[in-house]
């Protein structure tokens, strides 16, 4: 199903903050561990409030929001595809050790029952920080995929390439950290207006960098980006739905093909931890070009930067380049 939305505004703009690049890479290529959460085994094991993060967006928040105060622990490995995510009897243990665990419920079932199960005192879900939609996505489950046959629609996790959104949750990770370590609370209030000032200050430059486009239609290897198109007027159009590991049918593929010739879509965006093979083939079969944008659910060699701002930034400019912004 697809959706188009009309453009919402973006909140208001707090202390602007350059911020760097990273470095360029390709659609494909090898990967190799890299970002500064480190792995669950850690959790309970310090003097620090230990956060156990279940992948990379909520790793990011605990770090920028915690500073030296906290040790974060992810349980998604970097290059790790956090759909695909299941616990071992260990992490679930680690969990329990943990002085918070911070997840997303609804992205990686597996963690949102071992937390849900836990006796870990605090227990912060991003999902109720923010508003969920259901942006009227198929969710890649379908009833058996005959023709005929309408695909289930799930509430879309995917907040964090919201900036605005993400800086809400942001706010709420920072008073759950304050609730839970009242110490150093006044640090982890001063780190949050820190940081919900570069992501509203990154909201601004994704509205004006995408408000003048010659095109509004980008197409996705699958449905991360609906919030992204959602706040800038754009239409996502996804090759696979919500779950990044779903086959396209025959019928699909030929609708993105006559649909990138009658909204003059250039380029078909792949990402860096699942396979491009499917977005590289229907850009062959539809003569377009490829290029990446990023989900941000692990930084990686592959990742176009070294952090959330930096990939984001990469994948304002490659919006920009798709659309044709003028």
């Amino acid at each position: 199903m697809n959706v188009r939305r009309h453009h919402i505004s973006g909140i208001a703009v707090a202390a602007a903050t350059a911020l760097a690049l990273g470095t360029l890479s390709a659609c494909s290529g090898d990967s190799k561990a890299a970002g500064s959460a480190g792995n669950a085994g850690n959790a309970g094991n310090s003097d620090k409030f230990d956060v156990v993060a279940s992948f990379y967006p909520m790793a990011f928040l605990a770090e920028q929001i915690g500073g030296d105060h906290v040790q974060v622990s992810s349980l998604t490995e970097p290059g790790q595809e956090p759909h695909d995510l299941e616990l071992s009897t260990q992490q679930r243990a680690q969990i329990e050790e943990s002085d918070a665990a911070l997840f997303l419920k609804g992205l990686q079932p597996s963690v949102d029952e071992a937390v849900t199960q836990s006796g870990v005192e605090t227990k912060i879900d991003a999902a109720t920080l923010t508003k969920l939609e259901d942006l009227g996505i198929e969710d890649g489950h379908g009833h058996g995929g005959e023709e005929g046959e309408s695909e289930e629609h799930a509430l879309d996790p995917h907040v964090w390439l919201d900036p605005a959104k993400y800086a809400e949750i942001a706010q709420g990770v920072g008073k759950a950290f304050e609730k839970a370590d009242p110490d150093h609370a006044a640090d982890y209030k001063k780190n949050t207006e820190t940081l919900v000032g570069k992501l509203n200050d990154l909201d601004a430059r994704f509205e004006e960098g995408l408000k003048s486009t010659r095109s509004k239609v980008f197409f996705t290897n699958h449905a991360a980006f609906g919030y992204l198109a959602h706040r800038y007027g754009l239409t996502q159009e996804a090759i696979s739905g919500l779950d990044p590991e779903s086959e396209p049918s025959a019928a699909r593929v030929k609708e993105l093909q006559q649909e990138a010739k009658a909204d003059g879509v250039t380029t078909v965006f792949c990402e860096t931890l699942v396979s491009d093979k499917t977005a590289k083939t229907l850009a062959k079969d539809a003569g377009l070009k490829t290029d990446v944008l990023d989900p941000v659910e692990g930084i990686t060699d592959k990742s176009r930067g070294d952090d959330y701002f930096q990939v984001m930034e990469a994948n304002l400019k490659a919006l920009q380049t798709a659309l044709g912004a003028k």
